[in-house]
């Protein structure tokens, strides 16, 4: 059985999206996202599949870089790669490391499924003392 492959890494400046038949891979792009993620990220994802000739409905399961790294990027990736999942009721899987990939094809090609991806930020957050 084919699976196309939706990968989400938003945890540094330059946003990276890859798209993987099983373990194949068929597209990468890498842009400079920075303070434009939000504003950017569904337009390079539906070009990314527009480009092998796919659309949103295609894909059949999602890989998310968990962390370590920025919050904002994180945060961000991490809440399309679970809304698009949720969606398209999809198989999702949270990853890191610098194998994030390589551990992620694997788990999501067995079936896994995280069903919620939470980022990991690698230190404490730092919260500010609310003012009174």
């Amino acid at each position: 059985m084919i699976m196309l492959i939706l990968a989400i890494r938003t945890d540094k400046e330059e946003a990276e999206l890859e798209l993987y038949e099983n373990t194949d891979q068929l597209q990468s792009i890498c842009w400079s996202a920075h303070r434009e993620l939000a504003e950017t990220i569904h337009f390079k994802i539906k070009n990314l599949l527009e480009k092998q000739a796919h659309n949103i409905h295609d894909v059949s399961g999602i890989m998310v870089y968990e962390g370590p790294g920025s919050f904002t990027g994180l945060r961000i990736g991490i809440s399309v790669a679970n809304a698009l999942a949720d969606g398209l009721s999809v198989p999702i899987v949270g990853v890191g490391g610098e194998d994030w990939i390589k551990k992620g094809l694997k788990r999501i090609t067995k079936k896994e499924n995280d069903h919620i991806v939470k980022p990991k930020y690698g230190a404490p957050p730092h919260i500010t003392q609310a003012k009174k």
